[in-house]
């Protein structure tokens, strides 16, 4: 079953554009991933700290797949810095 994620960053006041170039590391490496659907990275025009990644899957073990990749690994061990908040959501479209 396909699983779709929308995680949001607020970055911190100073540190705007370290975490925009982090997040964008991700998106080819993770776009040429096996069971790859969708992977995308927006900023808010009216709130340039936040950003909201939206990801699609072929089903969870492509999932997890992505989640065991060098590029996700390092993402998760260097992001805290930058980030003041960050909350993610399953959404469910058909």
């Amino acid at each position: 079953m396909k699983v779709t994620k929308q995680v949001t960053f607020i970055a911190k006041e100073d540190s705007i554009e370290q975490l925009k170039d982090m997040l964008k590391t991700m998106v080819e490496p993770s776009k040429n991933e096996n069971g790859c659907l969708l992977y995308d990275i927006f900023q808010l025009k009216d709130n340039l700290r936040k950003f909201v990644v939206i990801e699609s899957w072929e089903n969870e073990e492509a999932l997890d797949g992505h989640k065991n990749s060098q590029h996700y690994k390092y993402y998760k061990a260097n992001f805290e810095p930058f980030c003041e908040q960050k909350f993610s959501d399953d959404l469910d479209f058909i």
